[in-house]
């Protein structure tokens, strides 16, 4: 029998990575937590100790050192619940040959587009061959100002269509503004206004 996807974004300070390690507390089984960050400065390493004091001691964390799916799959070999933490951190690795000083051009834009869907079809694939429930913790980008640079942008819209595949596959998904989580899928307006599909 197939896990469920769950799904959770906000903003950066939310509450979203807090809410999720509730969610995966009342879990009756066994947690594993994939970690996507690295600590590549002293405030990053901060961040992640913040984290990981957070979290219970009986969780098994697994670095995210390749491919998502792959962390997935590995997690949930001995584990009911993976929790990933989280979805835009790991998809910043698809951006790191744009170079800022050219802007970005159709080819670049649509190279992007075809490993984005590629990354999304084998993290989603990978989901639903496991037993094991899975929590998907992603930052929402778009609320903000347009990024003045064009890998802003372009991860910016990268992110918005990566949340929006996983959503669409979820069982549950939930928006976390200023602490609050809100259901999404019961928030969901199913029904046109004017009467049609």
């Amino acid at each position: 029998m197939a896990g469920k996807l769950v799904f959770i974004t906000g903003g950066a300070r939310s509450g979203k990575s807090v809410f999720a390690e509730k969610l995966a507390i009342s879990h009756d089984g066994r947690v594993a937590y994939v970690a996507t960050a690295s600590a590549g400065d002293e405030e990053m390493k901060l961040r992640i100790e913040r984290h990981r004091a957070r979290r219970p001691s009986d969780w098994a964390t697994f670095e995210c050192t390749a491919g998502l799916a792959e962390s997935i799959r590995g997690a949930s070999a001995e584990h009911d619940l993976v929790l990933v933490d989280c979805l835009t951190v790991y998809l910043a690795r698809l951006l790191p040959y744009l170079d800022d000083a050219e802007p970005a051009t159709v080819q670049v834009e649509g190279d992007l587009s075809r490993r984005l869907d590629c990354e999304m079809a084998e993290i989603l694939e990978t989901i639903k061959t496991l037993e094991a429930d899975v929590i998907i913790v992603s930052n929402e980008v778009g609320g903000g100002l347009v990024p003045p640079y064009p890998s802003g942008r372009l991860y910016r819209d990268m992110i918005g269509r990566a949340n929006q595949r996983i959503v669409a596959e979820s069982d549950l998904a939930y928006a976390v503004i200023a602490g609050i989580p809100i259901d999404l899928k019961a928030c969901e307006a199913t029904d046109s206004p004017w009467g049609g599909p």
